[in-house]
């Protein structure tokens, strides 16, 4: 009854929730904040994103 294999590709997944991250990560780095806070704050929000998405949306 239920479809339990997903046909959802896990790179794409990735690759959005970084462009996502980056662009505000871009964003604040513009305003003055350090580019290696701005790389860990997209590192950590692509990980949730992908924990949330495999957690939730499977």
């Amino acid at each position: 009854m239920y479809n339990h294999k997903s046909t959802k590709d896990p790179v794409v997944a990735a690759v959005t929730a970084g462009l996502g991250a980056g662009a505000v990560a871009c964003f604040s780095v513009s305003q003055g904040q350090n580019i290696f806070v701005a790389i860990g704050v997209t590192a950590f929000a692509t990980t949730v994103a992908l924990i949330v998405d495999r957690l939730f949306f499977n």
